[in-house]
């Protein structure tokens, strides 16, 4: 797919222009409106395919809760089965559409790995996670940074107390998440270690609060995140912070997203997540 319509979609998706506009663009892009309508479904997200790790599998269980310590706030709660007394605990922060079926599956792939994982629905104060996407950037849009990471600590409370719990809690986040771990990891020096996926940054001066390790994958083709990047690893450098960042070159933003055809790299997605999956075994032990 030509470039061009992929990063008019990143555009429209981070609210850069409104969905008359988008649509309209996509058109003279496409050559009609009758190609444009045949694109889009290949741009969005197709959740028939969020099921790499069924729901019933039999490794792990998984239910929804709230989460104390915040209000209103709720989680996907998923553990392996037959574990030992005492594991690691991972938070799963989702894109800019909230807690949705991939997000759901991300957090069932992480217990799979050996992980409690809690599938984090920041929208939930709001009413939860919407079907409409448009909706859940909608109100993503207004959530407000306080709140973020208020919910993110009470987040990482709740795993730290849980008896299951061996005291170490990661994080790991997509798009809006990935920037709500780098806030995370600037707020809370409780959380021992931090994944971001194509995030946005922190300031440069908040840098030298962070606690946390860090894993940072950015796609190669991702202009608008990657300008940040030089900044970021400038003052963790400065810092003296311990990092890690990748950038896979032809990659696009969201090439994990494997419901998402147009940015979906598999062969780059594998080779994240299994460095993620080490980092967190690494640093969450």
């Amino acid at each position: 797919m030509d470039q061009k319509i992929i990063d008019l979609y990143d555009d429209f998706t981070h609210g850069g222009m409104s969905r008359r506009s988008f649509l309209d663009r996509l058109a003279a892009l496409a050559g009609s409106s009758a190609a444009a309508a045949a694109i889009l479904p290949i741009l969005q997200n197709n959740y028939a395919m969020a099921q790499t790790v069924q729901e019933n599998d039999p490794r792990i269980t998984a239910e929804m809760i709230e989460i104390p310590g915040a209000q209103g706030l709720k989680g996907y709660l998923v553990k392996p089965k037959d574990a030992p007394e005492k594991l690691p605990t991972v938070i799963v922060i989702h894109e800019n559409r909230g807690l949705n079926p991939h997000i759901k599956d991300v957090t069932r792939r992480m217990a799979t790995e050996g992980f409690i994982a809690l599938g984090v629905d920041y929208l939930s104060p709001m009413g939860g996670t919407p079907a409409d996407e448009d909706k859940g950037r909608q109100m993503i849009g207004q959530l407000k940074q306080p709140d973020v990471i208020a919910n993110g600590k009470a987040a990482v409370a709740y795993l730290k107390s849980r008896p299951d719990s061996n005291g170490k809690v990661g994080a790991i986040g997509f798009c809006w998440g990935g920037g709500a771990v780098n806030n995370l990891a600037v707020n809370e020096p409780g959380l021992s270690a931090g994944v971001a996926y194509y995030g946005g940054q922190p300031k440069a001066e908040d840098v030298p609060k962070i606690q946390a390790a860090l894993m940072l994958h950015y796609g190669g083709l991702d202009e608008r995140i990657n300008a940040g990047i030089p900044a970021y690893e400038a003052a963790l450098k400065q810092a003296g912070k311990t990092y890690e960042i990748y950038v896979y070159e032809g990659a696009n933003h969201a090439f994990n997203n494997d419901t998402n055809a147009a940015r979906y790299d598999k062969e780059t997605a594998d080779l994240a997540w299994s460095r993620t999956v080490g980092f967190l075994k690494k640093n969450l032990a």
